[in-house]
């Protein structure tokens, strides 16, 4: 609370002197006692936390139980395989998480930043880092604040805070104003925070907060108190486990009271088989499918310039049913831009956006402007009265300065107005830099043997200097009348949330006067107005409509004023008129209750606090939303934590908001989140896909072996058989049921209901009816094969079941790919990964059934024309699947 009481009690407080700094001694003392001027990150997992984790998940406990159960019933083989499934599974998460902490890594800035400050009364360069409570730190144009400081001086002293703040214009610092109450941090008018930057202008700080005690800091250590929520998949997979385990015991049970009636096996065999069933009820590939496909999902999502840190959160983001984004840096390009110019008592709109000059000036018809006089000298003066720099780097064009000045040079440049040529031909003389009472800069140049003072400003103090004005290149008196029709203008531009600048220029006799504001910045010439935007991004217009198409919405949360805010989210869609926006502030006393409803109507929420941007993720949360949070700011970072799918920008974005973010955008695009959505969808889809297809083909076996059973039959399934079908045979077709392509219209569709299972509604049909379909194709196949084909070879009977088994289910693989599009409407080819995996799990039984070896581990023989009843009666599944899917949609 140092930016409050007067500056002597300040200095008094942290024992220092303002001009002769600590001393290296008492600088050395309070670095043991405070600590390093750093953030550490507590959000890192240790490998141990995160083998922890993985062994955690309810279907891996339920895949450790079976394998206990294996080896205690003699089944060694069986037991090693699911123990190296886990294991497997296990490792491949963390390799996935490791690979995206590295990414990560790489995003953040490695070069440790420095501060000029003042030490045993010298100046002197230090790492940031080292800085502590007391020290004296002297901070010029382009610097970045290397800790919390009350300011000792100010001159002209402007700094960038949006990063905290998420102003996107520069605030105006006086090192001379003095609070006695609470104002909020974008109103602390005499101190500068951490990670911010001096835009322009020069002062001198003390440093009263470093490392953790710092605004970023604190923010920074508030995240560590928000518990990590479970993933809707998270929380699907483990209702799935729970499910799973109560039908297993169901079947030991029922499987164990059939065969002790119907069978002849004594009590201890008949309990061997109910167990070796119940085992082979559970899917042991699901958890290393599952992991598989979400890793090739986040790599797939890498691909297109979003790194996921998380597994689990590749699929939440498919899920998402609001998009709660930041406005400066994320929606818009944080690159303040000239839209619009008034001179002659004409409006010329400016077309393009950024720094890149690049973009015609269009008249009140629409033609391009080529040239104009008055629009020239509005760009001489706003070029030579301007201390920024326009650079350019690999064809990315970026200001150092102030980004007001930045947006003038820009502005020039595009009718190819150099700043550096115009300083040549008209150097800079003297100067009366800009102050926050003037609220005017005004420079002095020679022409061609004539003086020019030229001057920009704010449009109502400028006015009310001039004089003159011009009106078709002829200076003339500014009448009433015509500041009149000025002042309307510039109104209607400041209505549309334009930063307006106004220019005029004095022609003098000499330079050898008093050049002070009194003598000079008076009767001048107006020359024009121009108004300037932090513009939205070219494809963020074509995000949000797209969000809107998928069910999806978006709510602007910006720490900037009301009117820039309405104005952006009107031109983007994302709102449509005033009473769909609030200031921040109006919800501090508002009860959580009250929150929720102002949540369903509002959609721009303006000049908001760190706090105002958790209420509103907790509101959105407990209607039940699934919230996706963007920014860049240290600001927005303990709303990305609060979310349930954090995304912080690569670029612009501090390490605090990448460190606790769940995914970050590499190209800080907006538009990159509606793919990464529907890259969520897709994953979504497809596990849905692959479950339902393991799960019906379990369920089949279960079904297949209990009836058998039930009607007196011999057991139609050796235990090593029920393993194969389920490792092997069902791993492939699920595998590349993982990377099949997105259905047509999967984003024009709204956001699943987070809290539906993962088995529900027509997957439930379509698994039912499928396991039904399997079962009867199955039993019939074993019925022929006792009967018929092989009356006198249990081993025959057990082939037959075990070959229309494997292939029914590959077939019911190609009828799974989609719930209401038939197989045809889809095209057969259309995932090229199934044909392979269908192949190869084919190729994989004719090598059980061909190899002399295998074929006698396995129990099975060699089939010739057997093959024909085999196929027919595993095309049934498919056949009536398909037909069930045209019967259903008519």
């Amino acid at each position: 609370m140092d930016y409050k009481g007067s500056l002597n009690e300040v200095i008094k407080k942290h024992n220092s002197d303002p001009n002769r700094g600590l001393t290296s001694d008492e600088a050395s003392k309070r670095l043991d006692k405070y600590g390093k001027n750093i953030i550490e990150s507590s959000n890192k997992k240790s490998l141990a936390k995160k083998i922890i984790e993985q062994l955690a998940d309810p279907m891996v406990i339920l895949l450790v139980i079976a394998a206990i159960v294996s080896a205690f019933t003699g089944d060694a083989v069986e037991c090693a395989i699911i123990i190296a499934i886990v294991v497997i599974n296990a490792i491949m998460s963390i390799i996935q998480e490791g690979r995206a902490e590295d990414s990560v890594a790489a995003l953040q800035k490695m070069s440790s930043p420095e501060a000029t400050i003042i030490r045993d009364g010298s100046r002197k360069k230090l790492k940031a880092e080292e800085l502590v409570p007391g020290d004296v730190v002297i901070i010029e144009t382009g610097d970045i604040i290397p800790a919390d400081m009350r300011l000792l001086e100010s001159s002209n002293l402007q700094i960038d805070e949006s990063s905290l703040t998420g102003e996107s214009v520069a605030v105006e610092k006086d090192f001379s104003k003095e609070f006695n109450e609470d104002v909020g941090i974008g109103d602390r008018d005499n101190y500068a925070f951490s990670s911010s930057i001096v835009t322009y202008g020069h002062g001198k700080g003390l440093v009263t907060a470093t490392g953790h005690e710092t605004e970023i800091g604190k923010i920074a250590t508030s995240l560590e108190n928000v518990e990590a929520k479970d993933t809707p998949l998270q929380k699907q997979l483990k209702k799935l486990s729970k499910l799973l385990a109560v039908l297993v015991v169901i079947v030991c049970i029922l499987v164990f009271v059939v065969g002790y009636f119907r069978s002849e096996m004594d009590l201890l065999d008949n309990f061997m088989v109910a167990v070796s069933l119940a085992v082979a009820a559970i899917p042991e590939g699901l958890t290393a499918v599952v992991t598989i496909v979400l890793s090739i999902g986040m790599n797939r999502m890498a691909e297109r310039k979003a790194i996921v840190k998380n597994l689990l959160s590749v699929e939440t983001l498919g899920s998402t049913t609001v998009i709660c984004s930041d406005k400066t840096g994320t929606l818009t390009q944080n690159e303040m831009t000239i839209t619009k110019i008034y001179a002659d008592g004409k409006e010329f709109e400016v077309e393009g956006s950024g720094y890149e000059p690049k973009g015609d000036i269009r008249d009140e018809k629409g033609e391009i402007v080529e040239n104009h006089d008055q629009i020239k000298l509005l760009m001489t003066i706003s070029s030579l009265c301007n201390d920024a720099n326009l650079i350019r780097e690999d064809d990315i064009y970026k200001i150092t300065g102030d980004p007001t000045e930045g947006a003038m040079l820009t502005l020039s440049e595009k009718w190819n107005i150099n700043q550096e040529n115009l300083n040549e031909n008209h150097p800079r003389l003297e100067e009366i830099p800009f102050d926050s009472t003037r609220k005017m800069m005004t420079t002095f140049h020679e022409k061609e043997g004539d003086y020019y003072s030229f001057t920009k400003g704010a449009p109502d103090v400028v006015i009310d200097k001039c004089t003159k004005t011009l009106v078709d290149g002829q200076i003339v008196d500014f009448t009433e009348d015509l500041k009149k029709k000025v002042l309307e203008e510039n109104t209607k531009l400041a209505s549309s949330a334009l930063r307006v600048m106004a220019y005029a220029f004095r022609s003098l006799d000499s330079l050898d006067q008093d050049l002070t504001t009194e003598n000079i910045e008076r009767d001048m010439v107006f020359v024009g107005l121009t108004g300037m935007i932090d513009p939205p991004r070219p494809e963020a217009k074509a995000a949000v409509k797209e969000c809107h198409a998928s069910g999806i919405d978006v709510i602007m949360i910006t720490g900037d004023y009301f009117e820039t805010a309405l104005a952006i989210a009107k031109d983007l869609g994302i709102a449509t008129s005033r009473d769909q926006a609030m200031q921040g502030s109006e919800l501090n006393n508002k009860t959580e209750a009250e929150i929720r409803e102002i949540v369903k109507t509002k959609r721009i929420f303006a000049r908001v606090s760190p706090e105002n941007k958790v209420q509103l993720v907790k509101a959105l949360g407990q209607n039940g939303e699934i919230v996706a949070m963007t920014g860049d700011g240290v600001n927005d970072a303990p709303a990305i934590k609060n979310a349930d799918i954090g995304i912080s920008m690569g670029i612009t974005g501090t390490d605090v908001a990448k460190d606790t973010a769940d995914m970050i955008l590499v190209d800080d695009n907006f538009a990159t989140i509606v793919n990464a959505v529907e890259e969520g969808r897709v994953i979504f889809a497809n596990i849905k896909k692959f479950v339902s297809f393991l799960l019906s083909c379990n369920i089949a076996e279960v079904l297949i072996v209990f009836l058998s059973i039930l009607f007196g039959l011999p057991s139609p399934l050796t235990p090593i058989q029920l393993l194969w079908l389920n490792l092997v045979t069902d791993a492939f077709p699920a595998l590349a049921l993982g990377v099949e392509p997105a259905e047509p219209g999967i984003m024009e569709e709204d956001p699943r209901d987070p809290r539906e299972s993962i088995i529900s509604g027509k997957t439930k049909t379509n698994l039912i009816s499928q396991s039904i379909f399997i079962t009867i194709a199955v039993l019939l196949a074993y019925v022929v094969g006792l009967k018929w084909i092989f009356p006198n070879s249990i081993e025959g009977a057990h082939t037959m079941v075990f070959a229309t088994l494997i292939t029914s289910e590959l077939l019911r693989a190609f009828s799974v790919r989609s719930e209401k599009f038939t197989l045809k409407e889809l095209g057969f080819a259309s995932n090229p990964q199934l044909i392979k995996a269908t192949i190869l799990s084919f190729a994989l039984l004719l090598v059980v059934m061909y190899v002399p070896v295998l074929k006698d581990l396995f129990e099975v023989v060699a089939f010739t024309w057997e093959w024909i009843p085999v196929l027919i009666l595993s095309l049934i599944p498919l056949i009536l699947g398909e037909i069930s899917k045209v019967v259903r949609r008519k």
